[in-house]
C-alpha cells in the first residue's frame, strides 16, 4: 500500500502584512500620549474612524493592543476609555525603564555602528539648538529620537519591545506634567554627559548616566504631579 505524503509547502516567501494596523495603533497611541485624548475620557471610536478613514473592525483591534499596553481600558458594551496615570503605576514603571535604558546604553556602546552614533550626535546637536530657542515640541522630538537611537544601536529587539510598551506610559506622564525650566536645564546637562559617554563607547558609564537620567526625570514628575 503506497504511503501518502503530505504536499510540500513553499515557505520561502513571507506573508506580506498591510501596515494599516500598526499605523492605526501608532496614531491613536500618540493621541493618548500627547494628551489629545485625556485620561479618564471615552475614546471616540466613530469620530476616529471617520477621521482616519477606517472601519470599526481595525479600530477595535488597535484599541485591544493599546489596552494590553495599559493605555486604554475596554469595557463590555461601553467602548474604550483612556486609562488614568497614577503615581503608583509610575513608581513601578520607572525603575524597570531605568534598568532597560542602562542595558541599552551598555549594548549600544558595544554594538552600535559609527554611523548610528554619529546620527545620535546630530540629533543631540538639534536638541541643544531647540533648547536654546525654547522650542519645547521640537526639543521633545529630538530627545525621543536620541533615546530611540540608543535602543536601535543596542541591536536587541526583545529589549526594544519591552521598552516600547513601558516607554509609552512614561512619555504620557511627561506630557501631563510640563517640565520646569530648572529640570529642563538639568536634563540638558545630563544629555551632554550621555552623548560624551556614548561617543567614548564607555558602556558602564553610559548605562549609569541613562539610569540616573530616568531617576531624575521621575523625581521631577513626582514633584509636579503631587
Amino acid at each position: 500500500m503506497p504511503v501518502e505524503r503530505e504536499p510540500e509547502m513553499n515557505l520561502a516567501k513571507p506573508i506580506a502584512r498591510p501596515s494599516l494596523h500598526a499605523e492605526l495603533v501608532d496614531r491613536v497611541r500618540e493621541l493618548i500620549i500627547e494628551g489629545s485624548l485625556e485620561p479618564g475620557t471615552k475614546i471616540p471610536e466613530k469620530e476616529l474612524c471617520q477621521s482616519f478613514g477606517v472601519s470599526r473592525t481595525p479600530m477595535r483591534e488597535a484599541l485591544k493592543v493599546l489596552a494590553n499596553e495599559g493605555l486604554a481600558v475596554l469595557e463590555p458594551n461601553r467602548g474604550a476609555w483612556v486609562s488614568t496615570v497614577t503615581m503608583e503605576e509610575l513608581e513601578e514603571t520607572f525603575p524597570v525603564i531605568a534598568a532597560l535604558e542602562r542595558l541599552a546604553g551598555e549594548l549600544a556602546c558595544a554594538h552600535g555602528s559609527d554611523a548610528q552614533i554619529a546620527h545620535i550626535r546630530t540629533r543631540h546637536d538639534d536638541m541643544m539648538a531647540c533648547f536654546a530657542t525654547r522650542n519645547r515640541q521640537a526639543y521633545f522630538k529630538a530627545n525621543q529620537d536620541i533615546h530611540d537611537g540608543i535602543l536601535e544601536a543596542a541591536g536587541n529587539e526583545v529589549l526594544s519591545q519591552h521598552h516600547r510598551v513601558l516607554g509609552s506610559r512614561v512619555k504620557r506622564a511627561r506630557f501631563l506634567a510640563n517640565i520646569s525650566d530648572a529640570r529642563w536645564a538639568q536634563a540638558v546637562a545630563e544629555h551632554e554627559g550621555i552623548i560624551t559617554a556614548l561617543e567614548a563607547r564607555d558602556g558602564p558609564l553610559l548605562g549609569q548616566l541613562l539610569s540616573a537620567h530616568l531617576g531624575n526625570k521621575f523625581a521631577a514628575l513626582k514633584a509636579r504631579m503631587n
